[in-house]
Parts: structure tokens; C-alpha cells; sequence
């Protein structure tokens, strides 16, 4: 989809449609709306939208009233969802080239780029395997304005929103289509297009490394594991700073001999958003260019109950020489991120975030509105708190207290790879603070956020790509 800027009077461009954001409480008289306002028939109210067909004086075909709700409340946030939902109502009726006009009290940059982000996620649906139903999309989105910096602000949503919609298609793809071998084929591509480092470490690599705890996870698939690596270097950077991206990267997760229920097992393809991400972000940080040095870590596997598959009470030995109890062979995830987040630290990376479709448990805990955010340390928590906030991708902070350890206890090992019922999601976190140790650290549960398992106005069913434009935004803000 072509992104553009026209300084000219809404009004005069010729569009197929216009989108214009209507408040709630507050009169709206243009386009011939003053009626349908009087009326209680368009309130304003969030993502409430109506059509209206050749409006006299609009060069527009049409003009979408997109309700914004509270203007004292309106977000970039909820300026991206309201152009996506505009975008998907007009996508469906085979609509190809869209203007939006922003009010004058929503038309900085930062919303600029959000509108350009709402149009291009918007578009985005995970349909690229169909091959009956004809493709829908928009051929060009424009933003009517004459604001200083609009361009650089539209290019910046356009590079942000590309890439995650980057990711989901990563995301989206089925796993007998994206293996680890294929997946960090994809990753070595995107890196070669984009000018950054990559390395793929193979399994011969990893065994000398000592990362037993990713290796026992791989062993049941016949499916070689990879574990990328990719890099980016600002060219003239004087931080100390070196932050590390690690993303979980399950290609299909069966559970292992500790298999799950047949009923939606179909899904976890989707058990490698995390990686998926942290993949996504460095295509837009290749662009954007950070100040600091950030290096993303993928350990990618399947997880199969085949014939080598580890066992309920098989012992591994972690890349940083804690001993670790498989009780639970589906509890993968945090097996390989161990030997990751060991890796990136050994790596030189001072700060680390990773992020994981790790637990049912967060779903129960917050939904499927917010990522549950875990953290060592409390300023590298606010940094990707504040991060979120700007980008509208909803975190919440949980608990990390060393009582929770003790959930985590083994009588044969240093420690099991799960602590029982209560607490999930804070003792899957509490194990991954092991091989963290000292290093500031985040950790990000998307198990509940990764995937859309419903439609909504503004986005399709499947992949979100969540938590990128956090990642993004934490880097590009970074301060020592």
C-alpha cells in the first residue's frame, strides 16, 4: 500500500473515501452531519462509524464519520484502531484509495504516524494461503496535512507497521511451512535486505556451547533447532548500553510426551510470536536506527513427542551449568529461553527483554488485554512501562518476589522446570530470573496478546505481532 502526505484542503482531494474523526459531546456541522448528530443517530462514541455518499463540497466519494469518543481521552492509541477499523470497513467494499484528515488538536507527528500504522495494519488480513476468495486491499492511504514533520512522521509509522505486519505473517505462517531451518531462513533474509549481522548457530554449535536445556526440547522432532542471531550497530554510538532482544521460538508445540489436548493444539503454531517479534523489531531498527547497540536472540525448535523426545523426570544441564528437572516436557519455553538469555548475556548485552507465549496461567491472570510484564529491576521495568504506554500496547507489572522460588524447588536438581498450580505465570518468570541474574531484565508473557482468536473492528483474527512497536520505541528512546 502507497503511504502519502497532500497538503491540500481536505475537502478537494479526490479519494474513494475520506475518514474524518467525529468527538463525542462536541458539534459536528461539516459534511452535512449536523442533522445526524441532532439526531443521536452518530454519537461519536469509539469506533462507531458511518458512511455517507457523494457529500456536497467533498471531492470524496465518501466520507466515514469515525467516532473517537472523549477528546480529552483520545490517545495515538486509539487514533491507530480508529483508522484500522475505517480501513477494514472500506477494504470490504473494495474501496482502493483512502484519505484521512486529522483535527487540529490531534496532528503532531507521534499521530501522524499512528494513522499511517492503523491504515497498514488495518489492511492486513492472514489470507495469503486462500486461494478461492478474491484479495481485498487498499492501494493507497493518504494523510491530508500540512503539519511540519508530517512526512517523517507518516515514513516512521509506515516502517513501524510494515514491520509488524512482518511479523504476523511470520507468525501466521503453518508450521509445516516454518520450520526452525525455515524460520531462520526468513530471519537471514530479511537481515541481508535490511544491512544487519546475522548468525544462525546450529545444533553441533550449541551442543559445544553447553545449551543442553534448548537441546533437550529439540531432541523428539526430527526438525534440526536454530538459533539466531541478529545484530545491530549504530555508527557512531558512545552508550555503554547493549540491549538484547530474545524471543521464544516454538514452531509447533505438540506439548511433547507431556502432549496437549487435540482440541485447538492446531493454534500453536503460534508459539513462536516471541521470536517472531524480536525478528519483526530489527527490521524496523534497521531502519529507524537507535542510538544503541540491540542484538536479537531466537532459539527456534519444535516440540514433538518423537521417539528421542525427553521425558517427565529426564535431568539437563543449562548452557550456565544450573541442573534443571524436566517435570513437564510442555513447559518448553522457558527451557530454551534459559540458554538464550545465558547466551546474550555471555554476548556483552547489559540490558535484556524477551518475550513468550510462556503461560496459560498469564490468560487467566489479565485476559487477552494485557501482557504480563515481569522485571529484576525496577528502572529497566519503567523503561519498557513507559515504552508501551507511548505505543499503546497495554502491560501490566506482576509480582517477582523470592518467595516464589521456593515453588521451584527439586529434590534431585537445582531446580524443577515448574512450580505447580498456583502462580504460573510468576513461576515461569521466576525461572527465567535464574539465568537473567544480575543483568536488568524484562520479561514479557504474550500468551494472552500474541493472538486474536476473534475479529475485531481493527484487526483481523490471527497474529497481532505485539509486542514490536514496544521493543522499537524502547530502543529508539533509550537514554544512559
Amino acid at each position: 500500500m502507497q503511504i502519502t502526505i497532500d497538503k491540500s484542503p481536505a475537502l478537494e482531494f479526490a479519494a474513494d473515501a475520506l475518514i474524518v474523526p467525529i468527538f463525542e459531546g462536541v458539534k459536528e456541522t461539516r459534511f452535512g452531519a449536523g442533522d445526524l448528530v441532532d439526531s443521536g443517530e452518530v454519537a461519536g462514541k469509539p469506533l462507531e462509524l458511518t458512511i455517507l455518499h457523494h457529500v456536497n463540497g467533498v471531492a470524496a466519494t465518501r466520507v466515514v464519520l469515525a467516532g473517537a469518543g472523549k477528546t480529552e481521552k483520545f490517545t495515538s492509541g486509539d487514533l491507530r484502531k480508529l483508522v484500522a477499523a475505517g480501513v477494514r470497513l472500506l477494504r470490504g467494499k473494495s474501496v482502493k484509495k483512502v484519505a484521512f484528515e486529522p483535527d487540529a488538536d490531534h496532528g503532531s507527528p507521534e499521530f501522524i504516524s499512528a494513522a499511517v500504522e492503523g491504515a497498514i495494519l488495518g489492511n492486513f488480513e492472514p489470507d495469503r494461503l486462500k486461494t478461492l476468495d478474491p484479495k481485498k486491499s487498499l492501494d493507497q492511504f493518504t494523510v491530508v496535512s500540512s503539519a511540519d514533520g508530517a512526512a517523517e512522521a507518516a515514513e516512521r509509522g509506515r516502517i513501524i507497521a510494515e514491520a509488524q505486519n512482518f511479523t504476523r505473517n511470520m507468525v501466521n505462517e503453518p508450521a509445516n511451512l516454518l520450520t526452525p531451518t525455515k524460520m531462520a531462513a526468513m530471519a537471514r533474509q530479511m537481515a541481508f535486505e535490511s544491512g544487519l549481522e546475522c548468525e544462525v548457530l546450529e545444533q553441533s554449535q550449541m551442543q559445544e556451547l553447553g545449551m543442553g536445556a534448548l537441546l533437550g526440547v529439540s531432541q523428539g522432532s526430527a526438525e534440526p533447532p536454530a538459533f539466531i542471531v541478529i545484530g545491530y550497530r549504530p555508527a557512531d554510538s558512545t552508550s555503554k548500553a547493549h540491549l538484547g532482544l530474545i524471543g521464544k521460538g516454538v514452531t509447533f508445540d505438540t506439548g511433547g510426551i507431556s502432549i496437549k489436548p487435540s482440541d485447538g493444539m492446531e493454534k500453536m503454531k503460534y508459539d513462536m510470536a516471541g521470536g517472531a517479534a524480536m525478528i519483526g523489531a530489527m527490521r524496523a531498527i534497521a531502519q529507524l536506527k537507535p542510538p544503541i547497540p540491540v542484538t536479537a536472540f531466537v532459539p527456534c525448535v519444535e516440540n514433538m513427542p518423537g521417539s528421542k523426545a525427553q521425558r517427565p523426570g529426564d535431568i539437563v544441564t543449562a548452557m550456565s551449568g544450573k541442573t534443571i528437572e524436566v517435570l513437564n516436557t510442555d513447559a518448553e519455553g522457558r527451557l530454551i529461553l534459559a540458554d538464550a538469555l545465558a547466551y546474550a548475556r555471555k554476548q556483552g548485552c547489559t540490558h535484556l527483554v524477551d518475550a513468550a507465549t510462556l503461560t496459560g496461567a498469564i490468560v487467566v491472570a489479565l485476559g487477552h488485554l494485557n501482557v504480563g510484564l515481569f522485571s529484576n529491576n525496577d528502572a529497566m521495568r519503567d523503561r519498557v512501562l513507559q515504552a508501551s504506554k507511548s505505543e499503546g500496547e497495554r502491560m501490566w507489572p506482576m509480582p517477582l518476589d523470592d518467595d516464589y522460588k521456593e515453588y521451584l524447588k527439586s529434590a534431585f536438581a537445582d531446580m524443577g522446570n515448574i512450580g505447580g498450580r498456583w502462580g504460573g505465570a510468576i513461576t515461569a518468570a521466576m525461572f527465567l530470573k535464574e539465568f537473567a541474574e544480575d543483568t536488568p531484565w524484562v520479561h514479557l508473557d504474550i500468551a494472552g496478546t500474541a493472538w486474536m482468536d476473534d475479529a475485531k473492528p481493527y484487526i483481523s483474527k490471527g497474529p497481532t505481532g505485539l509486542p514490536l512497536r514496544t521493543l522499537v520505541r524502547l530502543a529508539m528512546d533509550w537514554k544512559d
